[in-house]
């Protein structure tokens, strides 16, 4: 059975993509008032006038699905140079990268890690932190992202 952002990202990504953006990731937050965020990307960069184009058409799908109950914003941004990785292929498209990343449970007495993302095995990130190496479970990653290098 899909999840709420499987089924959102199934109903969303043909729109994106249809403005030769890609779907980067979504974030859904529910609460009194929810929140949806929906980054997209694109190989020549994504400006205002996607994001605009995006919302709107995005926006018309969810009036005519109806599938976040209540009322909710819909925010529509570039993921930005510190940019949140959602899916495998972002940790492989990111390897020789700095990130941080925070686990939905502890490991080794941890929670919160930052190191080299030396790439992908299987279904598991490899993160060099310092002199040691983690295999982290894709799954047990509640959030991560890539720290910026300003030159």
């Amino acid at each position: 059975m899909a999840t709420k952002l499987e089924q959102l990202e199934a109903l969303i990504e043909p729109a994106v993509q249809a403005f030769g953006c890609e779907l980067w990731g979504i974030e859904l937050s529910q609460s009194k008032h929810s929140m949806l965020r929906i980054y997209i990307d694109a190989e020549q960069g994504v400006g205002i006038e996607d994001c605009e184009n995006v919302s709107r058409q995005v926006s018309g799908i969810l009036d005519v699905e109806d599938p976040i109950s209540g009322e909710y914003t819909l925010e529509v941004s570039s993921p930005g140079m510190d940019r949140q990785l959602f899916k495998l292929e972002h940790f492989e498209r990111y390897q020789g990268e700095e990130v941080k990343l925070r686990l939905r449970y502890a490991y080794e007495g941890r929670r919160n890690f930052k190191g080299l993302l030396c790439g992908v095995e299987g279904e598991d990130i490899i993160l060099r932190v310092e002199d040691e190496e983690y295999l982290l479970p894709h799954e047990s990653i509640e959030r991560a992202k890539v720290l910026p290098r300003y030159e």
